[in-house]
């Protein structure tokens, strides 16, 4: 079975109402990234940083998965799939995608403040009980954080998303800028002769010079185009 690679970003998730960050009237624009998405943020305003995740959230926990997150999840009948995703959503695995690596983390999910990527602090929150307030405590006895990789720290799984990338037969990239590094550099891991497929409404520069195969088209409308053509392969 070959193996299908679909990078993900924000336009990804656009069509089931998560707010974008970096379009215009997106979340950077309401919110400095200084503020809520920076361990400096964080530690002048922890208050202010944890209740912007817990809107964020509510907001998550009210969207549901569109056609495009359903048809990445059927292309498993066909392929191999893995999903790397910059979204901190869990819409892919809500549409019954099975493999997803969360290159920024996961918004559902919390951890320790000081050992945020070790495994034995990070916990799922239950949707009836989202909410996280000063003063709940990970196991380590620091305030519990929001599972999510801020601007300036480490990404952890971004080893993991270049061995994927190096394995493909087929790379797909949905709704994303390819501005955000080290995920945008992905692309330079995947073999040369390796069809690459890039589905978004608005134009991407392509910086790598390799030959992209642009379907200019929004994540589900996109979609529908790339599984007829992936198909007749």
């Amino acid at each position: 079975m070959k193996k299908l690679v679909i990078l993900t970003g924000a336009g990804m998730s656009a069509e089931s109402g998560i707010s974008t960050f970096r379009d215009s009237g997106g979340l950077w624009d309401r919110y400095p990234v200084e503020q809520v998405a920076t361990p400096e943020g964080y530690a002048a305003n922890p208050k202010l940083v944890i209740d912007f995740y817990n809107q964020r959230r509510k907001e998550l926990l009210g969207a549901k998965p569109n056609h495009g997150h359903e048809l990445v999840a059927e292309m498993e009948k066909y392929f191999d799939v893995t999903v790397i995703t910059q979204n901190v959503d869990n819409l892919h695995e809500r549409a019954g995608s099975h493999h997803v690596i969360h290159l920024h983390g996961e918004l559902m999910k919390v951890t320790s403040s000081w050992q945020p990527n070790d495994p034995r602090f990070i916990r799922e929150l239950k949707p009836e009980e989202c909410d996280v307030k000063m003063g709940d405590k990970a196991a380590d006895g620091s305030q519990l954080r929001p599972f999510i990789v801020w601007f300036g720290e480490p990404v952890p799984m971004i080893e993991t998303a270049i061995e994927i990338s190096e394995q493909a037969d087929i790379f797909v990239i949905i709704g994303t800028s390819l501005n955000v590094y080290p995920a945008a550099g992905l692309l330079n891991y995947v073999p040369y002769d390796v069809p690459v497929y890039l589905i978004d409404p608005k134009e991407v520069s392509i910086a790598s010079g390799r030959k992209v195969h642009v379907i200019q088209k929004g994540a589900s409308d996109g979609m529908e185009d790339l599984k007829k053509m992936l198909l007749e392969i």
